[in-house]
């Protein structure tokens, strides 16, 4: 992606010279366009497959997720403590303090009662140019969390606290956001992501902290819950094309609903233009219904009846981010699919289609950012700067199946995609535009949703693309 405001000119330039049809949708890549061409710690995430010495693959993706009992027993508390059950998690003792805030967009000033936990300090297998985090909470009616990360660059000095993000899964206290403007003059927070500024002069993040802050209405009794928190640090190589990976030859689809977010053009436009640009929310909707989820009637009250699918309607709202004046935020994607019983959702980065299908082979979809210009996808019929699509399956050659949200109707939305075409616009981290310039891809980002509580096989597919 590029700069949060700035970068919405960005792609509006992106899109009127795209060849076809573009798509002011999801997301470009997570660092402005470059311009010329120039529990125990996890086990680290894939990325490039070149060999390290001894035959090791180098993986420039490191996660590391906290959401066990014992996890949010560790780290420091001030007024939260962990809580055990059937999921664990993080609430308030007691309050540590009482602050005010003022929402910048809506002007509301209000009082809050906070409690902080500050995570151990993790220590990443891979010195890090970008790192993305992701929480999954529940925010009943008068709480939120905000989410801030502070890294240690490799000279030992740290970043300030950075907000990622100021949440709740309802929009009647406080407005969902992001926060512009956070930077050191050596890294800078684009909407959602840390990004260092000048990775060729060697600057990298080795280390980071999560500090996570529950806000309540004074006097109430509860606050929010935190059930996950935690983030993914890369350093992808710079690269117009990747390695091709091999299929596994095993054909596999999984039912996932289909829904166009086209279906949806106009209709409430004051989250981004309407549907026209819901690609990332109606993704997010199909894979919650995947797994079960589904909003109930009070939830959906607010959507005109004469709708289709009031519920993509429902996921662009709860995924809205004020700052950004739009629905691509990745963490708010997966904090929505999240407020689902029982699902969790992070943000990561995988290494190659082989990672897609060992998850689909193992029952989990998975929802990948993508831009391309209309000739580098055959049959997708339009080029865009940025776009979210779910992965749904893989034919017996290892082409890949895909409902991709950008179709005029739901019954049109599953497509095949070529294979090495797919592979090298998702994993690519520059491309060249219509007009020849060279843009940032999203290398690799996706968001993998699932059971909170995975199974033994899924655990084992997740463990191996190095996500848990």
């Amino acid at each position: 992606m590029t700069a949060p405001t700035p970068r919405r000119a960005l792609l509006a330039v992106a899109l009127a010279a795209a060849t076809a049809a573009t798509l002011p949708t999801g997301r470009a890549a997570a660092t402005p366009d470059p311009g010329p061409d120039p529990g125990p710690d996890p086990v680290p995430g894939p990325g490039a497959d070149a060999p390290a010495a001894g035959g090791a693959p180098v993986r420039p993706v490191d996660n590391r997720f906290w959401y066990a009992y014992g996890h949010w027993q560790a780290g420091t508390h001030g007024g939260t403590t962990a809580v055990p059950g059937a999921r664990p998690g993080l609430e308030m003792a007691a309050a540590a303090g009482r602050t005010e805030y003022t929402d910048p967009h809506t002007g509301r000033r209000a009082a809050w009662e906070h409690a902080t936990w500050t995570s151990p300090l993790h220590r990443s297998a891979v010195p890090a140019t970008e790192v993305i985090a992701s929480w999954n909470a529940r925010t009943p009616a008068g709480t939120w969390i905000q989410t801030e990360l502070r890294g240690t660059y490799t000279d030992g000095t740290t970043t300030p606290w950075y907000v990622m993000g100021r949440w709740a899964s309802g929009d009647g206290d406080v407005r969902r956001t992001s926060v512009d403007g956070q930077s050191d003059g050596r890294s800078t927070v684009w909407t959602d992501t840390l990004a260092v500024d000048h990775p060729a002069t060697g600057v990298r993040i080795c280390a980071w902290q999560l500090r996570v802050t529950l806000y309540r209405r004074p006097g109430a009794s509860r606050g929010p819950t935190l059930w996950l928190a935690g983030a993914m640090a890369s350093d992808v190589p710079d690269r117009f094309t990747v390695p091709a990976s091999t299929p596994s030859g095993t054909a596999r689809e999984l039912e996932v609903p289909r829904y166009s977010q086209e279906v949806h053009a106009g209709q409430y436009p004051e989250y981004d233009n309407g549907g026209e640009a819901w690609c990332s929310p109606t993704s997010s909707q199909m894979i919650v219904e995947f797994w079960g989820g589904r909003p109930g009637a009070e939830s959906l009250s607010w959507v005109d009846p004469a709708y289709a699918d009031p519920q993509v309607c429902h996921a662009a709202r709860a995924t809205y981010d004020a700052a950004y004046k739009g629905c691509g935020n990745w963490p708010f994607n997966a904090a929505y699919a999240a407020t689902y019983p029982g699902l969790a959702g992070v943000v990561t980065r995988l290494g190659s289609l082989a990672d897609l299908e060992t998850l689909v082979r193992a029952g989990i979809p998975v929802i990948t950012s993508q831009s391309f210009r209309a000739e580098e996808l055959t049959g997708a019929g339009y080029g865009t700067a940025g776009h979210l699509m779910t992965v749904i399956g893989f034919t017996a050659d290892g082409d890949v199946i895909a409902n991709d949200p950008n179709s005029p109707d739901n019954a049109s939305v599953r497509r095949v995609y070529r294979r090495r075409e797919f592979e090298n616009i998702w994993l690519r981290t520059k491309r060249h535009d219509a007009a020849g310039k060279t843009r940032s891809g999203s290398g690799g980002i996706c968001y993998l949703y699932g059971p909170a509580a995975p199974g033994r096989d899924r655990t084992a597919a997740l463990k191996a693309v190095g996500v848990l």
